[in-house]
């Protein structure tokens, strides 16, 4: 039998977390495997849902057991094969625990070790207990075999979850089932994630695609920013005017009259807040306040998210190469209310323009972006950020006060005098960082991954 070594003192796997031994599928000349995600809604009756909530809860209470357990004990002695060893006794004498799947409990003994890999990395902070009402429910299901997923009709089809039976699913996308399904194209398995609009089932999708033809597609620069989202180089915008915020309308992506229904909401949430005493657990009613607040900006995210994917794929198929700003997102959107020695000034000011940045969600833009530019030849590339505002894209001459406004852009260059759209200014500025060498980060075709603390960036080409 082959086993597989821990990376902590070298004891062999138990069974459950060996790799399978099963024939690798053959990848065809020309083809690339490609690993991508279909989330679908799930219809349950109320029976389904008890069933999965306590599955969420007792994979939550397992992993806050485990990091307990691995935390108190000795070094040597913390081996996958003595966590699965305890996982596996602590299924037999509890039985809340041995209401989630054994599949499922080694998902959360694999997540766990990974999270502390990601932490030893440097990628990542160490993992911590996970809170009752802040962690994000979710049960992982790994392997694709014990989905058997059918087609009902058009729009819906059937999935089994384990100990919980059939469950009905949103079909919106041709999934590889049935006769589709081969060795390089299949489900290999899936994940049940609760947000504020109900449970969620993500498939994980296993497909074997042509490699793409570089794009012949012409070279863009891209800046973002609040006002306008997206600005391109060759003076083209993607804007949202009907989900822009403005100071009577400071939630984006919500029509007048959900505005209006979240505002009662938060002020009804607040008035009942005001009567729980210190420690005295949360009621009914204002969980329920607070679940509306939440489906309400859930549906917010959803509008946003589909606005991203729309203009992220247009771009992607127009655009060979896309160069966009480093940006540090956590850095921008920092508080300046200061101390109580050094107030801040213009505190509502900056509170509401991070507001705003923060609904953008740039970085999600950008990760779509990547990906999406890979699978159609092209390729995303991040230059530095600092002075591409300030800096004339004709002359070249950077001066504090060139940008007059949010939308005008002047050169204070005597000898150059030029002058235009500010995005557009600072999208050209962009591109040409490019194509002098500056580039930081070059994508090439997968997702832009954290790098880790201790390692320099790439030197600039």
């Amino acid at each position: 039998m082959v086993t597989r070594r821990s990376p902590t003192n070298g004891h062999d796997l138990p069974p459950q977390l060996q790799p399978r031994l099963t024939p690798a599928p053959v990848q065809k000349a020309g083809l690339d495997k490609r690993q991508a995600g279909h989330r679908a809604r799930l219809a349950l009756t109320p029976a389904q849902a008890r069933l999965i909530d306590a599955q969420a809860h007792a994979a939550r209470a397992l992993w806050n057991l485990l990091h307990d357990w691995w935390t108190m004990l000795a070094k040597h002695q913390r081996t996958l094969a003595a966590a699965d060893a305890a996982i596996r006794q602590a299924r037999q004498e509890i039985d809340w625990l041995a209401v989630m799947p054994a599949q499922a409990a080694q998902a959360v003994l694999k997540t766990y070790f990974q999270a502390w890999k990601n932490c030893w990395q440097g990628r990542a902070d160490p993992p911590t207990f996970k809170a009752r009402f802040r962690a994000v429910m979710s049960v992982d299901i790994p392997q694709g075999r014990d989905l058997q997923i059918t087609r009902v009709h058009r729009r819906w089809g059937m999935v089994n979850i384990p100990k919980v039976g059939r469950v009905r699913f949103r079909w919106t996308k041709d999934l590889p089932i049935g006769k589709k399904a081969t060795d390089g194209n299949r489900i290999t398995g899936a994940r049940l994630v609760k947000d504020a609009l109900g449970w969620h089932i993500a498939f994980r999708v296993q497909t074997l695609e042509a490699k793409p033809e570089p794009h012949p597609g012409p070279e863009v620069g891209i800046d973002v920013g609040v006002a306008v989202p997206l600005a391109l180089s060759n003076g083209e915008t993607y804007e949202h005017d009907e989900w822009t915020s403005s100071p009577d309308k400071p939630n984006a992506w919500l029509t007048k009259k959900e505005q209006a229904t979240l505002l009662a909401l938060e002020r009804r949430a607040a008035h009942r807040k005001s009567f729980r005493k210190p420690g005295e657990s949360t009621s009914n009613r204002l969980q329920t306040t607070y679940d509306q607040i939440r489906r309400l900006r859930a549906r917010a995210k959803r509008r946003h998210q589909d606005w991203q994917h729309q203009t992220t794929t247009e771009i992607a198929r127009t655009y060979g190469v896309i160069v966009v700003e480093d940006l540090t997102i956590t850095n921008m959107v920092k508080s300046a209310k200061g101390t109580v020695e050094n107030p801040g000034k213009n505190v509502a000011q900056k509170s509401g323009l991070n507001r705003s940045v923060n609904q953008e969600a740039w970085n999600r833009t950008v990760t779509m972006l990547t990906y999406k530019a890979a699978r159609h030849g092209g390729t995303v590339y991040k230059v530095p950020a600092p002075g591409t505002s300030q800096r004339c894209s004709a002359c070249g001459f950077t001066a504090p006060g060139s940008r007059e406004s949010q939308a005008v852009f002047a050169c204070k260059n005597a000898g150059c005098g030029w002058s235009g759209n500010a995005d557009h200014n600072a999208a050209r500025n962009i591109l040409h960082l490019y194509r002098t060498g500056l580039v930081l980060v070059p994508a090439a075709g997968r997702a832009v991954v954290r790098r880790a603390r201790r390692v320099k960036p790439a030197t600039a080409r």
